[in-house]
């Protein structure tokens, strides 16, 4: 890499993103469909956190690794982060197609594992690709542009399942032990979907050559796995002090996340539509959150135009917080929401949560981005990861039992709950200090 990079054009940041529309159109399809899918498998409330186990895991297994990997890639064609890019594309898709032809409740999961897996390959270099190609003064407009076609992606992703069975009559509902034949479009066209994205960017954009010395750290880091795991423990115990303060925002605000995509389409679908597993009711719920998830998704990139403009602004530790209030305000309003008749204004809702996603995505990573080192980025954008993963793997582990005996199955009570971590994480935002900390 260049020590002195130039300013990108509107075009070029537009290219080195467009393959992150692809990667969410994995995310979007699972977190909109697979607590349906596992329910009509025969999973039960208090089953689901458990079979969300996998992406948790994977992500903390695989994000560091790849990152300190992709740190320490050269290949003469493809770069330092599009060879995995790359790899992680062709195995998602892959899993995409094999997906919705699970037809047992240890195959889903099996699968969620692989897709997860794949997935976190080709995710984590993007991050890292931002802090590659830009200047400092442009990556708030690059983790912007991600979360743009982050929310383009999932905006038609979570929108499949119902526009297959609204403008094309593929039935939603199927046998118990079955996934609908609107959902497994759904995920085929994903599949494709995502290896097209990741190509244009593979194709589209360069990466800057490292440095003789760079270079020379890339064949040292060829050494063996155990150089690579002394440099993953090093790094965890001298992270910057921003991110210490960041990752404790990310600790809180993800399982806010996780509560929502847990158990969102299936409260829409019991709670509000009143639906039973297998109904019709069920169905057009499931159908109709996840149209709702395509609202959210379009405020997100939406949103994504003025972000830059109002981090510039207002600073990027107050937008953040005010992004968080607004979204976890929204998920809490949820319990107004009584019966399908007000369905309407789940749009509402979930619109005030896309306002929140889309800072989620963008402005940590901002903030994180201007206090690593310039030869580390790739190992610390994964140990970032760290912070969203812990809390999903206790929320899989331990919320399934808070579900039995706390709230007694309510699926909306853990949604509100949701709510409430966005907002304590908005005011944890706060304690970030903005002037740039030396890497």
């Amino acid at each position: 890499m260049t020590s002195t990079k130039p300013n990108l054009s509107f075009w070029q940041i537009w290219n080195m993103s467009f393959g992150f529309m692809g990667i969410q159109f994995g995310w979007g399809l699972q977190m909109a469909n697979m607590s349906s899918i596992y329910e009509n498998l025969g999973a039960k409330p208090e089953d689901i956190p458990a079979l969300w186990l996998a992406a948790p895991l994977t992500g903390l297994l695989v994000q560091p690794i790849i990152g300190y990997l992709s740190d320490r890639t050269w290949h003469p064609r493809l770069g330092r982060r599009r060879p995995f890019f790359l790899i992680g594309a062709i195995l998602s898709s892959l899993c995409l197609f094999i997906m919705p032809n699970a037809s047992a409740l240890w195959m889903a999961a099996g699968l969620l594992w692989i897709l997860d897996s794949s997935i976190n390959i080709s995710m984590e270099p993007f991050r890292a690709f931002v802090a590659d190609k830009l200047p400092e003064n442009q990556r708030t407009i690059g983790f912007s542009m991600q979360s743009f076609f982050i929310g383009v992606g999932a905006t038609i992703a979570s929108a499949l399942p119902w526009i297959f069975t609204n403008w094309f009559q593929v039935s939603s509902t199927a046998a118990h032990g079955h996934v609908a034949n609107n959902v497994k479009w759904s995920f085929y066209i994903g599949g494709i979907a995502f290896l097209g994205a990741v190509l244009y960017t593979v194709f589209t954009t360069k990466e800057y050559p490292p440095s003789e010395e760079e270079f020379a750290k890339i064949k040292d880091g060829k050494k063996g796995l155990t150089a690579g795991v002394n440099e993953i423990i090093y790094a965890v115990t001298n992270m910057p002090k921003r991110m210490k303060q960041l990752a404790l925002i990310q600790f809180v605000t993800w399982p806010g996340l996780f509560l929502m995509w847990f158990y969102y389409t299936p409260t829409v679908a019991n709670d509000i539509f009143g639906g039973e597993v297998g109904s019709k009711a069920y169905a057009d719920g499931q159908n109709f959150a996840g149209l709702t998830y395509s609202i959210e998704n379009v405020v997100t990139f939406l949103f994504a135009l003025v972000l830059p403009f109002l981090a510039g602004k207002f600073g990027k530790k107050w937008t953040h917080f005010i992004c968080l209030l607004i979204g976890g305000l929204g998920l809490i309003s949820i319990n107004l929401i009584h019966g399908s008749e007000m369905s309407y204004g789940l749009f509402i809702i979930m619109g005030l949560v896309g306002i929140a996603w889309c800072s989620i995505l963008s402005m940590p990573y901002a903030m994180l981005a201007d206090c690593l080192p310039e030869n580390k980025i790739g190992i610390y954008m994964g140990i970032f990861n760290f912070f969203i993963v812990l809390p999903e793997i206790i929320a899989s582990l331990f919320f399934g039992k808070v579900m039995e005996n706390v709230l007694d199955g309510s699926r909306i009570a853990a949604v509100t709950i949701g709510g409430c971590l966005l907002i304590l994480a908005g005011i944890l935002t706060l304690r970030i200090k903005e002037e740039k900390i030396a890497g």
